[in-house]
């Protein structure tokens, strides 16, 4: 069964901060915060777990075809990152869950943590 963005925000109890495309697919997940490490390792069409929130998060979302960022720990989101967000078509939620807690209800639904490459 597939899973698409509109699938997650209930189980993140999230809140939808730029729609982007909720009926998007999404093939994997990651969770990390540094930026290289996301470019260097995150897969095209995964979700994508972290604690930053600074504009840049959405052009490495570009950069590596991530459709989906999820803020966790209810951190505030800058405006700039919503308005660069919702000009690239990226959905952006928010979540209370700490990143652990929202990578274990996202892999309870079926979506496989996914790294391009292996070490």
């Amino acid at each position: 069964m597939a899973v698409r963005i509109q699938d997650l925000v209930q189980p993140l109890e999230a809140t939808v901060l730029v729609p982007g495309d909720m009926g998007r697919e999404i093939h994997g997940g990651y969770c990390g915060d540094l930026l290289s490490d996301c470019i260097a390792n995150a897969v095209e069409g995964s979700v994508w777990v972290t604690v930053q929130s600074h504009p840049n998060i959405i052009a490495v979302a570009v950069l590596v075809g991530i459709p989906c960022v999820v803020i966790v720990n209810n951190y505030d989101v800058d405006e700039q990152t919503l308005a660069r967000a919702q000009n690239e078509g990226i959905t952006v939620l928010r979540t209370p869950l700490s990143a652990f807690e929202a990578v274990s209800r996202l892999a309870s639904l079926g979506i496989p943590g996914k790294k391009r490459r292996e070490s």
